[in-house]
This record gives structure tokens, C-alpha cells and sequence, in this order.
């Protein structure tokens, strides 16, 4: 790991990870290297920081306690950066097979400074990235910890993606009401609707522009509006979203659904949707409609 990112005090915040959980892990550590945005080319000093570590096995309870220590420290390092790591702890056989995904894996959130359990990182989708584009920070090349992954997995995965947070935010609209989560939602949708049309995770910029120029012209507004109001997290979490915005918000994602389904193969849309019962949000009274699982 010499200049993985264009950041020196980002960079050396990395080093500080790196070499502090080499330390705990010892010969338990395989491999440490950057996801997401830095790793796709779509970051800028508002990006959060996705990174991977591959372990032999299982975090004992000891290494699991050390590792709480040292991610604490760093998180109270004088760096914003340090308070915007994210990241799971893979075994190796877990990282290597598409097949293992879903299950929970000790993950540090952005913002936060304690390791949790959650299956967050544990997709697809972070395989493919880590496997195409992972930026690596100690151990071998990413390319070598994943199997090849099936395009149509990948695709299955994104409608799958894509219909459960639907179902999340329409049992509570109140969660993507805020700045922050209302653009970041129409950002996210744009890109997996890309991300369906080529075959490939890509990155929200590419995901915005294809958007603008493919769908329908009515939607470039909330496009280029989301786009706009992405920098400054820490600030726009705080503000209530726009309610213009939040209601188009809610009328994109259906419709960015609905597109799906001519993205992808037919059996691939019907294998990753066949237990929701999917309704568009104008069919809810105040956006506070429920779907059901057939």
C-alpha cells in the first residue's frame, strides 16, 4: 500500500487500519482492500470509505474484542476520514463463494467506531466489485479471494436489491425523509437500474447520466436535484427533504422497478421478485401502504 487513494491524510489513515488489525490478527490476516466508491472511480471527500479484510476463519471473541479497540482509536483520530470507515470481516471460504452471501459478518458502519453483526457487505454485488475492481491495501491481489460470479446471479441480486428497500420504505416513508437518504435513494435506484442494463456494478455518476438521458425527461429534475444535494452528509441528514422531492422520490422508485423488468432476463426478474406483491406508491393513501409476500 503505497498512494491507494488521491488522499495522503485518507491514505494514511488506511496505513493506520491496516497495520493495526495485521497486528491483532497476525497470521489469521489475508488480505485488506478497498471497495465502493474508491474502488469504481465515484468518490469524491464526501465518500464514505468501503473497505474489506480477509480472515482465515471465524473472529475469535478475543480478536473481536481487540479489533473494538482499535477501530475506536482510529475512529477518534483527528481526520474526518477516520469517522467515515466502512467495512466487513470476510473468511475466506465466505468471501470466495457467491453462495455464502446473506449471512452476518462482524461490519464497522460509517459513522460508527464498534464492529456489529450484519450481512450489509455480505452480497453479490460487493463480490463482483472486490473481484473487478478491489484496490488493494495489504495481502494478495482482490482478484484472486472471489470466484467468478454468473451475470444472471448478479442481476437476480440487484431486482432483489432493489424490491426490498421499496418494501422498507414504503412501510416508513418517514426514513428516507431527509435530505440525505431522499437523494441518496433516487442516486441508488438510477444506478441499479444501470447496473441491470450493463450487466456490472458501476458507479452513481454513470448511473445519474445514463438515467438522464435514457428514461423518461420528466425525471431529470429530481435527477440533477439529488445530484446536487449529495455533498455535506453530515449536514443534509439533518434536514428534512424538500416534500416536492420526497413525493416525486416515491413515484421514481416504482417506476425505476418497473423498468427492471425489461433489464434483465425474464426468468431472472421472476426468480428475484416471485415472493413480493408489488403496488406503485400513488396506490397508497399518504405513502403508508404495506406490501405482502405471496
Amino acid at each position: 500500500m503505497t498512494h491507494p487513494t488521491p488522499y495522503p491524510d485518507l491514505n494514511a489513515v488506511l496505513r493506520e487500519l491496516v497495520e493495526s488489525v495485521q497486528a491483532v490478527l497476525s497470521n489469521d490476516f489475508i488480505a485488506a482492500c478497498l471497495q465502493g466508491s474508491f474502488a469504481v472511480g465515484d468518490y469524491d471527500r464526501h465518500s464514505d470509505v468501503d473497505f474489506i479484510i480477509a480472515v482465515e476463519q471465524e473472529l475469535s471473541s478475543d480478536q473481536i474484542i481487540a479489533l473494538q479497540t482499535v477501530h475506536e482509536r482510529i475512529y477518534r483520530l483527528d481526520c474526518g476520514w477516520a469517522q467515515h470507515l466502512e467495512g466487513s470481516y470476510f473468511p475466506k471460504d465466505v468471501l470466495r463463494s457467491y453462495s455464502q452471501r446473506g449471512k452476518p459478518l462482524w461490519y464497522l458502519d460509517n459513522g460508527s467506531h464498534s464492529l456489529v453483526q450484519s450481512e450489509h457487505d455480505n452480497t453479490i454485488v460487493v463480490r463482483w466489485v472486490v473481484r473487478e475492481h478491489g484496490v488493494a491495501l495489504a495481502g494478495p491481489s482482490p482478484a484472486t479471494l472471489v470466484d467468478p460470479i454468473p451475470v444472471g446471479a448478479l442481476r437476480q441480486e440487484i431486482v432483489q436489491s432493489m424490491n426490498v428497500w421499496w418494501q422498507q420504505i414504503v412501510a416508513d416513508p418517514e426514513s428516507i425523509n431527509n435530505r440525505f437518504y431522499q437523494t441518496f435513494a433516487v442516486l441508488h435506484y438510477c444506478r441499479l437500474l444501470h447496473d441491470l442494463h450493463t450487466g456490472f456494478p458501476g458507479s452513481k455518476r454513470a448511473g445519474a447520466e445514463w438515467a438522464k438521458a435514457t428514461l423518461d425527461s420528466s425525471w431529470v429534475r429530481l435527477i440533477d436535484r439529488a445530484w446536487d444535494g449529495r455533498p455535506n452528509p453530515a449536514v443534509s441528514v439533518r434536514q428534512s427533504a424538500d416534500p416536492q422531492d420526497l413525493k416525486n422520490t416515491l413515484e421514481f422508485i416504482p417506476y425505476i422497478i418497473k423498468a427492471s423488468a425489461s433489464r434483465c432476463g425474464p426468468g431472472d426478474w421472476q426468480r428475484a421478485t416471485h415472493r413480493v406483491t408489488y403496488r406503485p406508491a400513488s396506490q397508497f393513501s399518504n405513502a403508508t401502504g404495506r406490501f405482502s409476500a405471496e
